[in-house]
């Protein structure tokens, strides 16, 4: 070998692992998420998720801990390999080579390993989201609404990340390359990174900081908007959770340090946990990372068991079986047509009431924002026509529930759901006017009746619903339905036809979003000239336009002003309405489950390379096989159990939290749902464990460690 760049092709194939090792953490992190980004950003999942709510929320905070936890990976990654790669450089410069030859070939590597890996994973990204996609249409439901189109734009997330992994490369290679003391390059491979002495305290101090700062973190944001009447910066609040991060850094250092069976089992567990404390800053890294995204996967992972708990159980605890209401304009089916489509269908209906029903304006507090030197901050101004809602009579409630309510003139009850739950309902109000006539009546708001089928309306008694009634057209009353048929179970087909028939005879004047209100539109139209949940605003707001063609999506069961109330379909069509939601955390979880079992993977491996010369040594002094495979599990546990431990304990205390905290406590299907997750729990801790036996397994093969 004459060129010094075949020197170096010699060395490359010497130590091909380490440069797969390399360019598979890049490859990894990439892939995941360019199919993570191209999912996230797909008018399939935008159309759905509105702008500013919860669900995309939380996506956007899972994708941040992806994203974070990729970062770490691939800086870890491109670490490990230059410290391999430090020895060789070392030696070559040591042998007269110069440092520009050194360094152009170095780069040359670095170039073709990042942008060939990092180049893979961004094609094959979007081809793995697809599959994916696929897969859960077939395993889940595969309706039209389900079809994935990608937004190419999504793939400027990707190229950004593409360009950090490679910064980082060609950083860390540059720092490396430029150290002038040849020994220390040399000796680099073989220095370690342990953790100094760590106090006992550190593990129950990080438990109380860990709680500590998910409570901060979760109370900040309503502290600052409902206390100091001021909207933070984006991202502001966030500072609230560093204790939380801090109190999880002090727990893992305490775990390798120094473990939690005290004095117990210290000698038994000594080789185990010396290996540990001098490879400590690289382990608690990674296991901080694996923490993290164990706790995002979760978080997408509870999404499905809460939500379908707490729709069967709310489904099956509904006083009726059919419920629908329509405007008066409208000609929708009553009694007659009912009775007689459900005769076709061989249904039979057992009972039938429909009352009528008024849309008055009710005062509240509206929120002013103002622009200031710290922000936006608003200020509460009292209105006395606020918004609308929806009146039913004393008799009329009667009819549809078979409960007698006594009402004086001047008094009202709002109607909340069975649990108490109101859900961002207030019952309470103290003036009730007719927005078309003017007419006023200052009421007093008695305790909230409960009544699932009729929740967020308001009950008057009779002489001052037909005072507020006085004047006001069709277009401001409504009819309100509800019906019980015998063995609802069986009636699908029939529910399926009512609803059709529903849809068929509205009319394009009621496709409205389920939060149009006409007292909102006129003072929005009045001050800024539009109203945004007018049809030909609603996409430009990012809202769904109500499509009647559409009726079997998510968007219109979700969000029609007038989609029906009934049992059976509901149950029936629950997986179909909310797929793309299912789908969607189902697809996040995935995909950081994956990430995390990668992470663990290549570390554990990375312990197997770096300590082969400690074990051969062990193994010459006498130690059995049985020791050595002890001391192996002992690493290759923690790095498993305790991210696991932390990050699933973390999760369900805080989605506890969140459950506890958005309501009057925990309702009777939130439990539930919380049940639903700890079997969600089980289930992935037994996958997890296979992996772990599977990694365990390769670890001792990789170390000559027999059972």
């Amino acid at each position: 070998m004459r060129q010094f760049s075949e020197v170096c092709a010699l060395m490359r194939r010497k130590n091909k692992r380490q440069y797969a090792l390399l360019a598979g953490c890049c490859f990894f992190s990439v892939l995941l998420i360019t199919a993570y980004v191209c999912m996230m950003r797909a008018p399939t999942v935008l159309n759905v998720l509105p702008e500013g709510g919860d669900s995309r929320k939380q996506v956007m905070m899972i994708f941040a801990l992806a994203v974070i936890g990729c970062a770490v990976f691939t800086t870890y990654g491109s670490g490990l390999f230059l410290r391999q790669k430090s020895r060789e450089i070392g030696v070559f410069l040591a042998l007269g080579a110069s440092r520009a030859q050194v360094r152009r070939e170095f780069y040359r590597e670095m170039g073709v390993i990042s942008l060939g890996s990092c180049a893979a994973g961004v094609i094959l990204g979007g081809p793995l989201a697809w599959i994916l996609w696929q897969f859960f249409r077939l395993a889940v439901v595969d309706t039209q609404e389900m079809r994935l189109v990608f937004d190419p734009n999504a793939y400027v997330f990707s190229l950004a990340f593409s360009v950090f992994v490679i910064a980082v490369m060609f950083l860390l290679g540059r720092r490396s390359v430029r150290r002038t003391d040849i020994i220390d390059i040399v000796q680099e491979s073989h220095k370690s990174e342990p953790i100094r002495d760590v106090p006992r305290w550190y593990g129950p101090a990080g438990i109380g900081l860990l709680a500590l700062g998910g409570f901060l973190g979760y109370m900040a944001p309503n502290f600052f908007v409902l206390v100091l009447h001021w909207y933070p910066p984006e991202g502001l609040t966030a500072v609230f959770f560093l204790p939380a991060l801090m109190g999880l850094y002090m727990i893992l250092l305490h775990t390798v340090v120094n473990g939690w069976n005290g004095k117990k089992k210290l000698y038994r567990d000594l080789i185990a946990t010396s290996q540990m404390r001098f490879q400590g800053r690289q382990t608690v890294r990674n296991m901080l990372v694996m923490t993290l995204l164990i706790a995002g996967a979760y978080f997408g992972s509870f999404y499905t068991p809460t939500i379908g708990t707490g729709a069967m159980i709310g489904y099956d605890q509904r006083p009726v079986d059919y419920v629908y209401n329509f405007r008066a304009d409208q000609d929708i089916p009553l009694e007659e047509e009912v009775r007689a489509l459900a005769e076709e269908y061989g249904v039979t209906v057992t009972d039938f009431a429909a009352a009528p029903m008024l849309r008055l304006a009710v005062d509240g507090e509206d929120h002013i924002e103002e622009e200031g030197p710290m922000g936006t901050t608003w200020r509460a101004e009292y209105r006395e026509i606020m918004h609308s809602e929806l009146f039913l009579s004393a008799s009329g409630y009667e009819a549809l529930t078979g409960e007698r309510v006594d009402l004086a003139s001047g008094e009202i009850r709002g109607v909340i759901d069975a649990e108490g739950s109101r859900l961002g309902f207030d019952p309470m109000k103290s003036l009730v006017t007719n927005y078309l006539t003017g007419e006023q009546l200052p009421v007093t708001s008695l305790e909230p009746l409960r009544y699932d089928s009729l929740f967020a309306r308001y009950v008057l008694s009779d002489a001052a619903f037909a005072r507020l009634g006085a004047g006001l057209p069709d277009e401001w009353r409504e009819t309100q339905v509800c019906f019980n048929v015998e063995d609802c179970a069986a009636t699908y087909d029939f529910a399926k036809a009512l609803f059709n028939e529903i849809v068929d005879r509205s009319t394009i004047d009621v496709a409205q979003f389920d939060g149009w209100d006409p007292v909102i539109r006129d003072r929005r139209i009045a001050e800024d000239g539009f109203y945004f949940l007018d049809r030909e605003h609603c996409a430009e707001a990012g809202f769904t336009v109500i499509d009647y063609a559409q009726r079997d999506s998510s968007a219109f069961r979700l969000d029609w002003q007038y989609m029906p109330q009934f049992r059976i379909l509901d149950k029936m069509d629950f997986v179909k309405t909310m797929a793309v939601f299912l789908i969607l955390f189902v697809f996040i979880a995935v995909v950081c489950f994956a990430a995390v079992f990668v992470i663990a993977y290549t570390r554990c491996m990375t312990i197997a390379l770096t300590n082969a010369r400690v074990y051969d040594d062990l193994r010459r002094l006498g130690a059995s096989n049985g020791c050595l495979r002890r001391s192996v599990r002992g690493q290759v546990k923690r790095v498993f159990l305790v991210p696991a431990l932390a990050g699933t304990g973390l999760i369900y205390a805080f989605y506890t939290m969140i459950l506890y905290f958005n309501g009057s406590g925990i309702t009777p299907s939130e439990a539930a749902g919380l049940l639903a997750c700890l079997l969600v729990i089980a289930a992935v801790s037994g996958l997890m464990y296979a992996v772990y036996r599977l990694t365990l397994a390769q670890v001792c093969r990789a170390l000559g460690i027999h059972r």
